[in-house]
């Protein structure tokens, strides 16, 4: 039953189809879990003892820092795959992961700075996590670049999948940062063994951020796969039939 499952999914006229179907349920979802998300963080949340009302960046901050490292390993996955089983929808799956996760990183670092500032007093310091997560950016840029730069894409798709395995490296430098260098960062508060040491009434909306963002990039992630199909499939019958029908 899964092997009859993992197949077609394989197939990318069965991806195409079936991704149809996904995104708009997922993309309704996004809308509602944002939207509790926002109110319950922005309206229902008490101000810190210490930030005031200014630590509530936290809840855009921390999910795109977390998604900006979780994409980049659905990004290698998904590379490894295509380049051990020559899978195209894995290959797929990780070039278009690649701006997306380039945009969370973006986003991480821009809203760091903007909390930065009146909590450390600067924009920026070349502390451990800073600047891992600054050479994430880079890494997804590159991945893009590469891609861009090579015509057949199936070469292409195996040289970003080598990159993207060689920047993994990089993913538990950027986790592990503040418990191996003095940083400015303060230690994890949400995955602590023993109990989180946030509030349950800031911990609620940070984990429905959490759960907005992965949704957004899961139906962002099938919109511009299902293009990148399109594109490599476009010489193919069910392509031609579905470009009929329309």
């Amino acid at each position: 039953m899964f092997n009859n499952f993992f197949h077609k999914m394989a197939s990318p006229k069965y991806f195409y189809r079936i991704s149809g179907r996904l995104i708009p349920w997922l993309a309704i979802a996004f809308v509602l879990v944002t939207l509790a998300g926002l109110y319950y963080g922005l309206v229902k949340a008490p101000p810190d003892y210490q930030q005031g009302d200014s630590y509530r960046i936290m809840f855009i901050h921390v999910p795109a820092a977390w998604m900006s490292m979780f994409v980049y390993v659905v990004m290698a996955t998904a590379g490894a795959i295509g380049l051990i089983w020559r899978i195209k929808l894995a290959e797929v799956v990780a070039i278009s992961s690649a701006s997306i996760g380039a945009w969370f990183t973006f986003l991480a670092l821009v809203t760091g700075s903007i909390w930065g500032k009146p909590m450390w007093g600067t924009w920026w310091v070349w502390d451990a996590r800073l600047t891992s997560e600054l050479i994430l950016l880079f890494l997804y840029l590159g991945v893009i670049a590469l891609y861009n730069a090579i015509d057949d894409k199936r070469t292409a798709a195996r040289a970003v999948a080598i990159l993207a395995l060689v920047g993994v490296i990089n993913i538990p430098i950027i986790h592990y940062s503040v418990e191996w260098w003095n940083t400015l960062h303060q230690g994890p508060t949400v995955t602590k063994l023993d109990k989180p040491s946030i509030h349950l009434s800031m911990l609620i909306p940070l984990l429905l951020m959490a759960v907005s963002f992965k949704l957004y990039y899961a139906f962002v992630v099938l919109m511009r796969a299902r293009c990148e199909v399109l594109e490599r499939e476009r010489h193919t019958g069910w392509v031609r039939e579905l470009a009929e029908t329309k």
